[in-house]
């Protein structure tokens, strides 16, 4: 959420955000409802104070009352749309941040590693051959998108999870184990949800509890500092949170069909750190964040390339993002595997996380978030490109001890 006070005297900045975002609000209707509503503030303020001059039981009294009561009504349903209009208002992003409707548009920043054209098999074959993944019965039990891991591809799982959590606690990072389930204040204060009204997204699950399944664990790691005062010396909080994830992917229906790059429940080590209210800042530790990324997939010897997200492939809070891309050698492309993004204090004003500086003032913190790890999403680049003549599949070096001492699958 942006100041409102930034939002009047930036309105043209305002509407340019949205429209390279690719995202509509009625800023001239909000900036109309925040002066209808902040006449109504001092109408409402005014008949309070007039109203205590009068007897309580005077007839002067009631004609008072009634008078307050229409106008606080009044103010009530312009207050509910001014919030909802608000929450509809997408952060600005940075100037570097590409034209762009979508991610085909995303520039390549950077590559590392060295391909594979020639591809051998693709890592469903290779997985099944191994007797790793079982889709069939994935699919009669949990539907389109089910899948058993088993044997190799379950040790995998946890040896990558182990590694990337040891390799961000030795980076200052806190380690936890965040829940999936969340109140729906938290999707709303992470930009999840956007309107006050609106309901979950359409890939977001929601229980018959009205509690929500989160996509990624810095829905609750945001959540888990809201209505808090922190002090200025605690910061950077650098957080490292696993959690298990839930996403209907509905609209991606028929990408990805066969295969487990694209799931409805994953697991996944996010990167969250809430750091001082500073531009530079922000960006600091946005670079710590890709580069933390980057070593993961180094040490697990994947070829991949690093590109900044346009305009159009924003959500609605995001400053800037950068996604890192595996290389695919089946499909002799790269994909997303990893995204880093900051959000200034977006989130933290919706969500109410502030920190005292050594003046005594209070200042809303600035909160980045950035993937470490995604499985089993991480598996098709893995098994590709470390797959040998034979179908065996290398360990690189970085996870041996995790795996074990065999070096093959």
């Amino acid at each position: 959420m942006l100041d409102i006070k930034f939002i009047r005297e930036n309105k043209d900045l305002i509407k340019e955000a949205a429209r390279k975002k690719r995202m509509t609000v009625d800023i001239d209707r909000l900036l109309a409802v925040d002066e209808k509503r902040r006449a109504l503030i001092s109408e409402v303020d005014a008949l309070r104070q007039e109203h205590k001059k009068f007897t309580e039981a005077s007839e002067e009294a009631k004609i008072s009352k009634d008078r307050l009561s229409r106008k606080e009504f009044e103010l009530g349903a312009m207050e509910k749309e001014f919030e909802e209009l608000m929450l509809q208002v997408p952060n600005v992003p940075d100037p570097s941040v590409p034209e762009g409707e979508s991610d085909a548009e995303n520039q390549e920043i950077r590559k590392w590693g060295e391909i594979k054209v020639e591809h051998g098999k693709n890592y469903v074959n290779l997985m099944q051959a191994r007797g790793a993944l079982d889709l069939e019965r994935g699919a009669k039990i949990s539907g389109f998108r089910g899948y058993f891991l088993k044997g190799d591809a379950a040790l995998l799982s946890l040896a990558l999870w182990q590694f990337t959590l040891d390799f961000l606690v030795k980076k200052g990072f806190t380690p936890f184990l965040a829940p999936a389930l969340a109140k729906r204040e938290n999707f709303l204060g992470t930009g999840w949800i956007g309107g006050a009204t609106s309901e979950a997204g359409e890939d977001i699950y929601k229980t018959q509890d009205d509690v929500y399944l989160s996509g990624t664990a810095e829905v609750p790691m945001m959540g888990y500092h809201a209505d808090e005062i922190l002090k200025e010396e605690e910061l950077p909080k650098k957080y490292a949170a696993f959690s298990p994830c839930f996403r209907r992917e509905v609209g991606s229906y028929g990408k990805d069909a066969k295969g487990i790059f694209r799931v409805h429940e994953f697991f996944k080590i996010e990167q969250i750190i809430l750091c001082r209210a500073d531009h530079q800042e922000s960006v600091k530790w946005h670079e710590e964040l890709i580069k933390n990324s980057e070593e993961i997939m180094q040490a697990l010897e994947i070829p991949y390339r690093v590109v900044l997200n346009c305009g159009g492939d924003l959500g609605l809070g995001q400053v800037k993002k950068h996604d890192i891309e595996g290389w695919i050698p089946s499909e002799n492309k790269y994909r997303e595997t990893h995204s880093a993004s900051y959000f200034h204090d977006f989130q933290t004003r919706r969500l109410n996380i502030k920190y005292r500086s050594a003046d005594g003032k209070l200042h809303f913190a600035h909160s980045l978030n950035s993937t470490a790890i995604a499985t089993p999403r991480i598996f098709e680049a893995f098994f590709e490109n470390h797959q040998n003549p034979d179908g065996s599949i290398k360990i690189p070096e970085a996870l041996k001890k995790y795996y074990g001492a065999g070096g093959l699958l």
